[in-house]
């Protein structure tokens, strides 16, 4: 278990107040578990302080033994409710903000109002963009963690491979998959930040339920196993001839790559094998153009330009009337974050060392989806591979 070195919080606090100086912040309060894990290096129950000059302060209510071992952060502080803020803040000698930013993406507005009133009612600003264009830029430290967590979906794909047999259930493969994946570090819970996304573990699903859209902002979705969740695998029963999706997230340490295989036993429809094809072209495209200073939206357009070229306009990331406008979204400790490889982001380019999965893919209802996904950083000279598992159609 690593714990975060205090020279990673300290730049990373830095580069956000470098932010806050531009945006005339005077102090940023976070709440969000994604965000206390990254700034603080814990998630305990309590509460972000950063000013615009000085230390931050780790308020926290539950635990603060346990947050006072797990972060290298100067100063975690314990306090009881809200109200305690005004007092700790005169501690250390910090004025009251009058411009305060929160995550006003994630936050109830209840709390959000509660914390407020607590430091005097300041004008509340939204410090989400800012927290997520600090977080996109990776270090060298969390680079190595990431390859570590492509370690993890190597070995998903290498188990499927061994266990795929006709007539096993989409559910009984990704239980298999699942198992793997928690023996080898797999914490579990896969954290997304836009509002009622949920995933867990990925998506494994075959033949014609890879096809069937659901809810969430994905291009692919399945049946699930019921309404209360209706993505990912159900019982239907592999067949031969139809394609087997593993789109799986591997994370270690909190930070996750992304990464889907296609399987099949027995060869594929040629118009899916073709297809398939097809997207690894478009992903071998987009490695070779995608670098430094490289707009999100750019990227986005080109490769969309390239599917509808190849004659997949109506199954491009999505089945007709279903698609999303993304080809791309960033990875580290959230699965969307920064950057986001996706229609309307023109005017924001692409950095060294921002992680972002790429996942060209194409649906056909009533025959199934085939696609490939890689998580990639953004090296000076262009991407670089973390998530490495053979990407051949894999026929068994």
């Amino acid at each position: 278990m690593r714990i975060t070195p205090a020279t990673e919080l300290i730049n990373r606090i830095k580069k956000l107040q470098e932010e806050m100086a531009i945006h005339k912040l005077g102090a940023v309060l976070m709440l969000q578990n994604a965000d206390l894990f990254y700034f603080t290096g814990s998630i305990q129950q309590g509460a972000l302080y950063v000013p615009l000059e000085g230390e931050p302060l780790y308020f926290v209510r539950k635990d603060h033994g346990r947050a006072r071992m797990e972060s290298g952060l100067k100063e975690v502080v314990p306090f009881s409710s809200p109200k305690d803020i005004p007092g700790l803040l005169n501690d250390f000698n910090y004025p009251m903000p009058t411009k305060l930013g929160m995550e006003l993406d994630v936050i109830p507005v209840v709390v959000m109002n509660r914390f407020s009133k607590a430091v005097g009612d300041p004008d509340v600003t939204d410090a989400t963009p800012l927290i997520r264009s600090v977080r996109a830029v990776k270090s060298d430290y969390e680079i190595n963690i990431l390859k570590d967590a492509a370690l993890i979906v190597d070995k998903v794909c290498k188990r499927a491979r061994e266990v795929i047999r006709e007539g096993m259930t989409d559910l009984e493969l990704v239980a298999e998959l699942e198992f793997t994946a928690r023996n080898a570090g797999h914490q579990g819970l896969v954290r997304m930040r836009g509002f009622n996304n949920e995933l867990f573990f990925g998506h494994v699903f075959s033949g014609t339920d890879s096809a069937i859209p659901t809810y969430s902002d994905t291009p692919l979705g399945g049946v699930g196993l019921n309404p209360s969740f209706p993505q990912g695998a159900s019982y239907k029963k592999i067949r031969r001839h139809e394609p087997i999706t593993v789109d799986f997230s591997g994370i270690f340490d909190g930070y996750i790559v992304d990464q889907t295989r296609m399987f099949s036993i027995g060869e594929l429809p040629d118009q899916l094998t073709n297809a398939y094809n097809d997207m690894v072209a478009i992903q071998e495209h987009a490695k070779q153009v995608a670098r430094p200073g490289v707009s999100w939206g750019g990227l986005y357009e080109e490769c969309l330009q390239m599917a509808c070229d190849l004659g997949h306009e109506d199954h491009f990331m999505g089945a007709k009337g279903a698609q999303v406008s993304f080809i791309g979204h960033g990875t580290g400790v959230e699965l969307d974050e920064y950057p986001f490889i996706a229609r309307g982001f023109n005017d924001v380019q692409l950095e060294r060392n921002m992680v972002f999965a790429f996942e060209p893919k194409v649906v056909y209802p009533g025959l199934g989806a085939v696609g490939v996904e890689n998580t990639f950083w953004v090296g000076k000279d262009g991407l670089r591979h973390l998530t490495f598992t053979d990407q051949e159609l894999a026929i068994l």
